[in-house]
């Protein structure tokens, strides 16, 4: 059985391979990482010899994406299991050379972005018939919002209330605007301002949303990060009138995106951003990076995450939630995406893939391997003095210890005195009195002061007792010198039947 193992950075034990071009070199780390770029330069150090037969798992995608940050992370970590080969296939390649020049492999993952060409993408995998980790013909509907959205409908999966507006000459039917001041008419569906205007092209990030006249009329235009700012404002009102378009109502948030990442059907990562709709302006942190929050997703969003990723048959895939009303509507799907910044997100879709890839490839090619059972596996980091378990959460139940001890005496109170002063208070009314005003606590003094003085001369041991408990009372409440009525009080309670064996949680006397 092979899993996914460690190394220790302090020890160097990894051999290095420089990739890529001699002009623009890459640096990579593990001993499964190789290109079809170039020859491999190894350390001068003796490599294990790696088992007779590989799985090779192909990176085809422009180089942009396939030695982003992201992949380059989750690459490394991929390596790391015994029987995986990653071979990341140049961009020179892919534009200019035929599909039967490609280096072969067994697993493929590939995706589209701009510039990428899909169709040879298809032609190699008819070609080599390798096992595809995102599906390759429904990335041509990933393209197309219009597509994008009549799957969501199909599986069930809300979605804002939209309408199609076709400028197609060979479909005029489709194309029927009536736009009013405050509304626009969609093929008979009309949609209130605020609404949202989303070309029908996936790759066109010009969203636009128009806003009432009541809050000022004019548009909100959406567009692919520039810099600090992912849109401006605009006072055009009217909505434009060249291209094909999707129509949809405004769903109120809280002022956050939902971005959704997931591998495979039984995992999902979610974080929250800015929404680029309130003034345009990117959160970033100390290191430029856009700020971005965690997300617990509902039960219900996490059947929502399992639906899409089933539904268009990416593995790793990439989708916008907008949380709305109590309820959760998908907006986008964006297809093969990876979190950024997120070790734990690397570690997690680095073990998923390879256990995927394992799975289905491993009995083919008769490699003695089979997923472990444990639910997670002990979480180890690299650290400069070798390898360590990471410690992913402390759990305590603290109770705040910023309160002084409550200062409480208790006695039993039967002269007729204390009884005069429950009646004047109306304390039989509830058979218990509450005395907090600095005249009411005075008035307890008195009578403790009178009564410490009437019991002075006597010596039985009784009074003795009653003596003692009075002059407890008398120096409590002459403590401070005045009250203020806040910190102190006296509470008399009622007992006709004398007082009760347990002992009661009231304050002050009991009478």
């Amino acid at each position: 059985m092979s899993s996914l193992t460690t190394s220790s950075e302090g020890e160097n034990s990894t051999p290095r391979f420089v990739v890529g071009s001699r002009d623009d070199e890459t640096e990579f780390l593990g001993s499964n990482m190789k290109t079809d770029e170039t020859d491999f330069f190894e350390d001068d150090e003796e490599e294990e010899s790696p088992p007779e037969r590989q799985i090779v798992v192909g990176i085809c995608a422009m180089t942009k994406k396939s030695k982003s940050k992201p992949m380059t992370q989750i690459l490394e970590r991929l390596c790391k299991f015994e029987y995986i080969t990653v071979v990341i296939m140049g961009e020179d390649v892919i534009l200019n050379e035929p599909v039967e020049n490609w280096p072969s492999c067994d697993c493929l993952i590939s995706f589209h972005s701009k510039g990428f060409p899909l169709d040879k993408a298809v032609a190699y995998a008819k070609l080599c018939k390798p096992f595809l980790i995102n599906d390759l013909d429904m990335q041509y509907y990933i393209q197309d919002r219009r597509e994008v959205y009549r799957i969501l409908q199909e599986e069930g999966i809300d979605l804002p209330r939209y309408a199609v507006l076709n400028r197609d000459p060979d479909r005029p039917e489709e194309c029927n605007l009536v736009e009013g001041e405050d509304h626009v008419e969609v093929n008979g569906a009309v949609f209130p301002k605020p609404f949202v205007e989303k070309p029908v092209s996936a790759e066109d990030h010009n969203v636009y949303i128009y806003y009432p006249t009541s809050a000022g009329g004019g548009s909100q235009r959406l567009f692919r990060k520039i810099g600090s700012r992912s849109s401006v404002y605009s006072p055009e009102s009217s909505v434009r009138k060249t291209g094909s378009y999707i129509y949809e109502e405004f769903m109120p948030t809280d002022g956050t995106d939902v971005k959704v990442y997931t591998v495979g059907p039984d995992y999902a990562h979610a974080e929250a951003r800015k929404s680029p709709a309130l003034d345009g302006k990117v959160e970033r942190d100390s290191e430029g990076k856009e700020i971005r929050y965690p997300v617990m997703l509902t039960a219900m969003e996490k059947l929502v995450a399992r639906k899409v990723c089933v539904a268009f048959k990416q593995t790793v895939c990439g989708f916008d939630l907008l949380r709305a009303n109590g309820h959760s509507f998908v907006c986008d799907v964006n297809g093969f995406s990876f979190v950024k910044n997120s070790m734990k997100y690397y570690d997690d879709c680095a073990k998923i893939l390879g256990n995927i890839i394992m799975r289905e490839l491993g009995p083919q090619f008769h490699i003695p391997w089979s997923i472990p059972t444990e639910a997670e596996d002990i979480p180890i980091v690299p650290t400069t003095s070798g390898t360590m378990m990471e410690l992913r959460c402390v759990i305590a139940v603290i109770r705040h210890g910023d309160r002084t001890p409550k200062q409480k005496m208790k006695m039993e109170v039967k002269h007729p005195r204390f009884f005069e002063l429950f009646e004047k208070y109306d304390g039989y009314k509830t058979g218990k009195l509450k005395l907090k005003k600095p005249e009411q606590l005075q008035e307890v003094l008195d009578i403790a002061r009178q009564l410490v003085v009437e019991l002075g001369a006597h010596s039985d041991c009784e009074i003795e007792e009653r003596k003692s408990k009075l002059e407890q009372l008398k120096s409590v409440l002459e403590m401070y010198g005045h009250f203020s009525g806040i910190n102190r009080k006296v509470q008399l309670t009622y007992l006709p039947h004398g007082h009760p064996k347990a002992a009661s949680e009231d304050e002050g006397k009991e009478t």
